[in-house]
């Protein structure tokens, strides 16, 4: 198991892992938000962890988080709904955009949510997945861009790569569920997305306009709340 400095009472996971359990984007957790209790030390504490998001869970039993990245709040992001429903095991996520629901699927966890919460991306598709993978960096430019090609358009298999270019410190995102949730919608089909270094994200739109991200969640260090560390 990595050796991560956190705080106590954060779990990191890793979420979007591929079939080999390996790569995945790297998820903070913080089980009790009420040791967070403003804007400002939350956001701190997301600086200082480095993550692509940390969520802070404000209801455990209701399923109430709240979400941040190194540099600013989101209303809604895949991979830390997608990481917070398999580590609370939960039917519901509760946001400030609706309530996200949840399941398990063998070794998937999945969530339901509307692609219109999610924040918009530049998708821009490329002529191959040489192409993406060839990339050394973000693309020149401003504002979030997901990058992609066909890996096996009859079947639906896609590569891409994300790039927030927000001047936070991530300069590519390993694993994107909200953006894999848009180019789904836009593509109006069910995706096996590889992404990053190798993570895997499964999209599946719903007739009511509802989409589906699925992927694998492995635990990467578990450190004890500080109740744990005094009992006998």
């Amino acid at each position: 198991m990595n050796d991560f400095d956190v705080p106590e009472g954060i779990d990191v996971l890793r979420v979007f892992c591929g079939p080999d359990g390996g790569h995945g984007n790297a998820l903070g957790v913080v089980r009790d938000g009420r040791r967070y209790p403003d804007n400002e030390s939350r956001q701190a504490l997301a600086r200082k962890l480095g993550f692509s998001e940390t969520v802070f869970v404000d209801d455990p039993e209701r399923g109430t988080v709240d979400i941040r990245t190194p540099g600013l709040r989101l209303p809604f992001a895949g991979h830390p709904l997608v990481g917070a429903a398999w580590l609370l095991d939960v039917e519901v996520l509760e946001l400030p955009v609706g309530d996200v629901t949840a399941r398990q699927d063998g070794e998937f966890t999945w969530i339901t949510a509307r692609p219109e919460w999610a924040p918009p991306r530049t998708l821009e598709r490329y002529a191959s997945v040489a192409e993406v993978e060839a990339l050394t960096g973000p693309p020149p430019g401003e504002g979030w861009l997901y990058v992609w090609a066909w890996e096996d358009e009859a079947a639906g298999r896609v590569r891409a790569r994300a790039f927030p270019r927000r001047d936070d410190n991530i300069d590519e995102d390993e694993a994107t569920g909200a953006a894999a949730m848009l180019l789904s919608a836009e593509l109006g089909r069910a995706l096996n997305i590889t992404q990053g270094r190798g993570s895997q994200i499964l999209t599946a739109p719903a007739p009511d306009g509802t989409m589906e991200i699925g992927g694998r969640v492995l635990l990467m260090a578990a450190r004890p709340r500080p109740e744990q560390l005094s009992a006998p």
